[in-house]
């Protein structure tokens, strides 16, 4: 069977599914809100004004099944007008491409894009030809590309690699600021969370902070395990597939996350770190064991033009930030928003066959049960 690349999270092949992702429900519709604050009209990251997010998704023959997400921080030259970023790392038992410079210097200067393991090299090498050639770009002879990646070896033969610079490209072209396709679409196609089927999911809050209201957004690519929590309940202790978590590998927690944060708050690089540290963080609510084998990873960046650096710049300018006694409400809006998004990974995906067995979608009607319970 040929390749089919799936554009924007809608599958075209239907007969390895059990159920749609559109027929699937997010965390809100089964009454689940974590936290205090309120979701943005689209509970998603791309709430945040001017990110957009692309997916490319790849199903093909009994044995393929990945794909790519892109994030893209604003809709201008991100090299040229760069947003400020910081990295946290809970257990590098991953590859994260490009966050040595990212640490050092504060600013994102690309998309950041999620994929496949095995895909990291060529995803970077796309994301560079990508941004070399966009206009005003002519003279740039360094790209930091901001790569990261779960390992999707279960579902998918990651061996293949089948991901290639057209579908990387593809996943940046296509973002938008619509509604963002969850579950088992672009970089969640093949991977596996809890035991149950994984996969990309979103959230997002609006934050009073003083007489103003800040955006934030989440969004996961989630391949991690341990016990799984839902909204405070113990789900594992009656659903947690035990055989499944032993074919995946996932049996002790091993696996991996990618975090995603953005704000349109004006937070500094050292605070936007502090940022993505309680997004990790916001993992324990859902179970997570952070184990050896499990690359944990948050990306946070803020698209506040008072925080942006401008290539090339060498002045000296003023510039308002948000000081770092006013962000324990953001903090408070991350470990919600986290939490969330890992339900809507996991809720919005289907059962899927693939590369060397089953995963089984989360059973939407058992947790309704267990969470009417309490």
């Amino acid at each position: 069977m040929r390749r089919i690349p799936v554009i924007c999270g809608v599958l075209l092949t239907t007969a390895l599914l059990t159920v749609h992702a559109d027929e699937r429900p997010r965390a809100r519709d089964l009454g689940i809100q974590p936290g205090r604050y309120t979701p943005g009209p689209l509970n998603a990251i791309i709430d945040v004004p001017g990110v957009r997010v692309g997916h490319v998704t790849l199903v093909e023959g009994s044995s393929i099944r990945t794909g790519v997400t892109a994030i893209v921080p604003h809709g201008g030259n991100v090299f040229q007008d760069k947003v400020a970023g910081a990295v946290f790392v809970g257990n590098a038992f991953g590859k994260l491409a490009g966050s040595t410079q990212v640490q050092e210097l504060g600013t994102i200067e690309t998309p950041i894009v999620l994929t496949n393991t095995l895909a990291v090299g060529r995803a970077v090498d796309a994301v560079v030809g990508w941004t070399l050639e966009q206009p005003g770009n002519e003279d740039v002879r360094s790209v930091n590309a901001l790569v990261g990646e779960t390992n999707d070896g279960f579902l998918n033969d990651i061996r293949a690699r089948t991901v290639t610079e057209t579908h990387v490209r593809a996943a940046i072209g296509n973002a938008s600021d619509g509604p963002v396709a969850e579950g088992a679409v672009g970089a969640g196609t093949g991977t596996v969370c809890y035991g149950w089927k994984g996969g990309i999911g979103t959230s997002s809050r609006i934050v009073p902070i003083g007489e103003e209201e800040v955006r934030l957004g989440v969004l996961v690519q989630t391949n991690f395990g341990g016990d799984l929590v839902i909204d405070g309940v113990p789900i594992w202790r009656t659903l947690q597939p035990r055989a499944a978590n032993v074919s995946t590998g996932h049996a002790r927690g091993d696996g991996s996350v990618i975090i995603v944060v953005a704000t349109d708050a004006a937070v500094s690089p050292r605070d936007l770190e502090r940022l993505a540290a309680r997004a990790v963080f916001g993992l324990a609510r859902t179970g997570s064991s952070y184990s050896h084998g499990s690359g944990d990873y948050a990306i946070a960046f803020s698209t506040s033009p008072e925080v942006r650096v401008r290539h090339g710049e060498r002045t000296a300018r003023e510039r308002r930030l948000l000081p770092s006694e006013a962000l324990s409400p953001l903090f408070q809006a991350v470990l919600e928003a986290t939490e969330e998004a890992v339900y809507n990974s996991m809720l919005r995906a289907e059962t899927m066959t693939g590369h060397r067995g089953t995963v089984h979608a989360l059973p939407v009607e058992r947790v309704k049960a267990l969470l009417e319970r309490r």
